[in-house]
């Protein structure tokens, strides 16, 4: 048989609870540590390749920025320069003869109200779209407000903006309002 003496002054006490304690503590932040580590990881890696990506594109932009100055001191030589400036001329005239006035003043019969004549005309090709300046005259407010809910109802002539009305004297016209718009037309 075994006696436990304990002749110590002090009593033994176990820190049993706080090494157990401590030790889950550790394994927890052992975890935490490799869990944030591997994303650690993961984001440099996707950095890198992000890098990778943009060192690429702009190896790319700088190459096709060299193409544009190279096509452009192609473009500038007075030889082509000139090719240019007259194939943009011959273009314009072909516009110019392929406009439709038939099939304009068609649409334009449509929308035209009792009370309102067309004074002048002009169709101005710009950039592929058809701009149109009118000036009209109208017999009355109503005959103009008509001609105008009309235009803006309709779907051959967009972008309408009224430039300028005038009253003109009795005896220089037989319409009392005489309006000056631009239009765009659509079947140009």
């Amino acid at each position: 048989m075994r006696v436990r003496l304990n002749l110590a002054t002090k009593p033994l006490e176990t820190h049993r609870k706080f090494i157990a304690g401590s030790g889950l503590l550790g394994v927890i932040a052992a975890i935490v540590f490799l869990t944030l580590g591997w994303h650690v990881y993961l984001a440099r890696k996707a950095n890198a390749e992000m890098r990778a990506k943009s060192a690429k594109i702009l190896e790319q932009v700088a190459e096709l920025e060299q193409q544009r100055a190279s096509l452009e001191r192609f473009f500038n030589l007075d030889v082509n320069r000139n090719l240019h400036d007259r194939a943009a001329y011959i273009n314009s005239l072909i516009d110019a003869r392929s406009f439709n006035w038939t099939l304009m003043f068609m649409d334009l019969e449509k929308v035209l109200p009792a009370g309102v004549r067309v004074v002048s005309i002009e169709p101005k090709q710009n950039k592929g779209r058809v701009e149109v300046k009118f000036i009209i005259g109208a017999a009355s407010d109503e005959a103009k407000l008509k001609f105008l809910r009309a235009l803006e109802d309709s779907k051959t002539f967009t972008h309408i903006e009224m430039v300028a009305e005038q009253h003109p004297t009795a005896g220089t016209s037989t319409d009392q309002i005489v309006v000056e718009l631009n239009a765009e037309y659509l079947r140009g």
